[in-house]
């Protein structure tokens, strides 16, 4: 999965002390895309330096991987029109279309992504409009007006293997992602997780299920979530009433059946193989 960096590890705590130095890594975000080199030929992915830049950059201490700081920089009126040489900016969506690497960078790139869609949506007080200011002592946002505080958002949801014998319920969204996929969704105010396994079954595919059982998780920063995986049994009628505003595609597929998906960076591609592959203890 994508956060399978070993021996790798994303440190994540939060440095106030952090001083940005000439080789650490620069986080350059606009529009949704983060500037990267690409080298189609080795398939490998790098990120800017801070002695790449001719400008003043206002960088801001994100996390730390095998000793590499990443920083990202704040200052969102920097002149993007003349980028470094060999870089440009890629989205999510064509950073996760093929395997580069190192893969650490390109979970480093995941995870920026929460950080930042979060920084950004939060500038301004949600209770009284004044503009945010860091915390002095923790990864947080405080209000100097009201004294709020904010930390990042992080939001639950559920990727769900509903079995029946030797078949597994398949899904394909109406529009998106156009590989096989299990059902999933965001858990509600007032839910378990084991209710939104419930709800998000019967809401896309009209079935019950039963013997609901945790796998594993997933940090999956280009939505901010965290996924959490199950695995459950139908209980009774498995005829399916699919959703078909949200679907396009819902059915029970053998085992040897299964499609998986291109590559092995999500949770869901995992909970197919592990099916797939008989490999699932129970």
């Amino acid at each position: 999965m994508i956060q399978d960096i070993f021996p790798s590890k994303l440190n994540n705590s939060y440095r106030t002390d952090a001083i940005p130095k000439s080789d650490d890594l620069i986080i350059i975000h606009s529009d949704g895309k983060i500037l990267l080199k690409v080298d189609e030929d080795s398939k490998t992915i790098s990120f800017p330096r801070l002695k790449d830049f001719s400008i003043d950059l206002k960088p801001l201490y994100f996390f730390e991987i095998d000793g590499e700081n990443f920083f990202y920089n704040t200052d969102t009126n920097i002149d993007t029109t003349s980028l470094l040489e060999g870089f440009q900016f890629y989205t999510m969506r064509q950073i996760r279309n093929e395997y580069l690497y190192p893969k650490h960078y390109v979970f480093a790139a995941y995870t920026a992504i929460h950080l930042i869609d979060w920084y950004e949506a939060n500038r301004f007080c949600g209770k009284c409009g004044t503009k945010n200011e860091h915390s002095k002592s923790e990864r947080a946002l405080v209000c100097p007006n009201c004294g709020r505080t904010r930390y990042p958002r992080i939001n639950p949801a559920v990727i769900v293997g509903v079995k029946n014998g030797d078949k597994l319920l398949l899904t394909k969204y109406k529009t998106g992602f156009a590989h096989n996929a299990l059902v999933a969704g965001f858990t509600e105010i007032g839910e378990t997780m084991e209710e939104t396994v419930e709800r998000e079954v019967m809401e896309e595919t009209g079935l019950k299920v039963k013997n609901i059982r945790y796998y594993k998780s997933q940090p999956w920063g280009i939505a901010s979530d965290i996924l959490l995986g199950y695995y459950c049994d139908v209980d009774g009628d498995d005829a399916i009433t699919m959703d078909e505003s949200e679907l396009k595609y819902a059915q029970w597929v053998s085992r040897e059946d299964i499609k998986l998906q291109p590559l092995d960076y999500s949770l869901t591609n995992e909970m197919m193989k592990m099916f797939k592959e008989n490999k699932l203890a129970d």
